[in-house]
């Protein structure tokens, strides 16, 4: 399990590693389109790829939230600390 305090989290090393790995696809994925615009792709091929990068994104965003909530979230919670209720919401209003 993660530990969470401080702001920091504490992950896994074989988290980590499934962290970095998709970052970096995303990566590949944002220097790829960068190459169709230096070599003047039609804008919907661009347009789809940027969609692409959009979904990975946010599934990147949803693994991250979905471990927060199960780990740090639960954690503070189980020790009493209900203030992280209010940085949930305020988390989810910036997600809006």
């Amino acid at each position: 399990m993660e530990h969470c305090s401080q702001r920091i989290t504490v992950r896994k090393d074989a988290d980590k590693k499934t962290l970095i790995s998709r970052l970096n696809r995303i990566e590949g994925q944002i220097r790829g389109v960068a190459n169709m615009v230096q070599d003047d792709r039609y804008c919907d091929d661009i347009i789809i790829q940027l969609s692409a990068i959009d979904k990975s994104i946010k599934s990147l965003a949803n693994l991250l939230l979905e471990k927060h909530m199960k780990s740090c979230v639960k954690e503070r919670l189980n020790h009493g600390d209900e203030t992280i209720l209010e940085e949930i919401v305020d988390l989810f209003k910036r997600l809006q």
